[in-house]
């Protein structure tokens, strides 16, 4: 039904859909913290035990899940091909994180700075870290979402290059070392029971380790970028 569309066509599409995606988001995500008055996150109690253990805490696990599946499925209708249908899926992923915080600043006020904690993730147990680190993976995303969707010919060139299947592995290894660094205390906690979990504060974030996943994780990225077409748009028509 969508195979007539260009790829520059598909590219503002997911991107609608991505930003609109993101105000539901934001608004779903004040609705909850508005009702347990944790509009700002880092405070003491920040995921109360009365409503994590409830019937709203488990939605939201859910809710989560589900969001995941949204933006999974939207890459797959979106892509002609299985690198395409991951790109679109970076590129939705990543739009919708950013404009989730700009929603959301708008929506409540906060974050009111990038290095404002944050709780990024339910899942399997919470994540922490400031605005900025989620931000900053999520333009990787992006970067990378848009190369392996509108960079034609550039993008094949960079799957069959030498030495393409070891930034991924690289890649692999950075998403590894920032949920590491994103959960390293909840994972601490977890020895106490699920209550104390959910009563995390951290009180430092490892920037350190974490630009180092991120540099790992933007292998790709660079490895497609030098292999790009030198006379041909990024955003060519294809």
């Amino acid at each position: 039904m969508t195979g007539h569309l260009s790829e520059r066509t598909r590219f503002a599409i997911v991107m609608a859909f991505a930003i609109a995606m993101a105000w539901v988001e934001a608004a779903s995500v004040f609705y909850i913290r508005a009702l347990v008055d944790r509009i700002e996150p880092y405070q003491a109690d920040p995921l109360p035990l009365e409503t994590m253990n409830g019937a709203l805490g488990h939605v939201e696990l859910w809710r989560e899940a589900a969001t995941l599946v949204m933006i999974a499925t939207l890459g797959v209708l979106a892509g002609r091909t299985w690198r395409r249908r991951a790109g679109y899926a970076a590129l939705a992923f990543g739009a919708w994180d950013i404009f989730y915080y700009v929603f959301l600043r708008l929506i409540s006020g906060w974050p009111r700075t990038l290095l404002d904690w944050d709780i990024l993730f339910l899942l399997p147990l919470p994540w922490w870290g400031p605005v900025l680190a989620p931000v900053s993976i999520a333009l990787v995303m992006i970067l990378w979402g848009t190369l392996a969707t509108q960079s034609g010919d550039g993008a094949d060139n960079a799957t069959s290059a030498p030495g393409a299947r070891w930034t991924w592995a690289l890649a692999c290894v950075g998403i590894v070392l920032a949920l590491a660094v994103f959960t390293i205390d909840t994972w601490r906690a977890l020895l106490d029971g699920r209550d104390a979990v959910l009563q995390v504060l951290p009180a430092t974030f490892n920037w350190p380790l974490f630009w180092v996943a991120l540099l790992l994780m933007a292998s790709p990225v660079l490895h497609q970028v030098a292999f790009l077409p030198t006379k041909k748009s990024v955003f060519r028509r294809l």
